[in-house]
């Protein structure tokens, strides 16, 4: 699943590809890519048929492109990558993707942009702008997502005191996307790594240093990675002109199981974690005596 990084990266393309310029005409490929559009795909059509990208915003893991003002009031485009949704931009005249679900033409007759999902887990829908937890306005099924540490109005004290009321684990709590936003499975264990801490510590017991290390800890991580283009671990994860990221080079411990870590040379060891694995150094990351469950 993208996390920030990757969705950032996206989110920058497709505003040097796609914003300012009117939509002319829309083609849905596959209705399970709209189908979070509870109008259907008819009405996806027309909402954005003869309106202009406004913008492309990003909250966390969740992108959406604003439209210029409807008679109802300001509305978006919000783009759900899922496991394998990408958004591209292409050529006319290039051939199209095996997984193509939906196109956007435009009136400049310029590069369009195509929803690719092999998956279909993703979907593009709109949605009506309205305030948002944290201030700000996104489209209304994020609206109870909180900022993420790359936002300028991010409140560092504030989300840290947020965690420290969780009364749950500390990568519990910061996979929490209504805590703070925007950290996944892989960069929480970077994250968590560079810190030092355990994601099983108790957040009751975190202190207000320990919370400002690991969260500062994840920006200084996501950062490096949007610089290296995000972390590609396949061919489903790319930027709109369909290159990958190479952050993966760069990880210190997440799928390093085995490996020495590049602190003391402990093998990294992997744990299982809500469906997924966790990954840590058993000497720079002791495991606390009272582990939350």
């Amino acid at each position: 699943m993208p996390e920030l990084p990757e969705v950032e990266v996206v989110r920058r393309g497709l505003a040097d590809h796609v914003l300012d310029r009117k939509v002319a005409e829309v083609t849905v490929a596959h209705p399970r890519a709209v189908r979070r559009h509870v109008e259907g795909g008819a009405d996806f059509a027309a909402r954005l048929v003869g309106r202009t990208i406004t913008g492309v915003r990003r909250r966390g893991k969740y992108l959406w492109l604003e439209l210029d003002h409807a008679e109802d009031g300001e509305d978006a485009v919000l783009a759900h990558l899922g496991m394998s949704g990408q958004m591209l931009v292409a050529d006319a005249d290039r051939p199209d993707e095996t997984h193509l679900r939906v196109r956007l033409r435009f009136a400049d007759a310029g590069p369009e942009l195509r929803f690719v999902d092999q998956r279909t887990f993703g979907g593009l829908s709109v949605h009506p702008l309205v305030p948002a937890v944290g201030g700000g306005l996104v489209p209304d099924p994020v609206a109870h997502i909180a900022r993420d540490p790359m936002d300028p109005a991010f409140d560092l004290d504030d989300a840290v005191a947020a965690i420290r009321r969780r009364r749950t684990g500390l990568k519990r709590a910061l996979l929490d996307q209504t805590v703070v936003s925007g950290i996944g499975n892989i960069y929480a264990d970077e994250a968590l790594w560079r810190a030092r801490l355990h994601g099983s510590r108790p957040t009751e017991g975190l202190t207000r240093g320990q919370g400002r290390a690991v969260l500062g800890a994840a920006a200084t991580v996501m950062n490096e990675a949007l610089t290296a283009g995000g972390t590609s671990f396949d061919a489903l994860y790319v930027n709109v002109n369909g290159a990958s990221g190479y952050f993966d080079r760069s990880l210190a411990v997440y799928g390093q199981a085995d490996r020495p870590c590049p602190r003391c040379g402990t093998p990294i060891r992997r744990d299982p974690f809500m469906n997924r694995s966790s990954y840590t150094c058993p000497r720079c990351q002791p495991r606390p005596r009272n582990p939350h469950p």
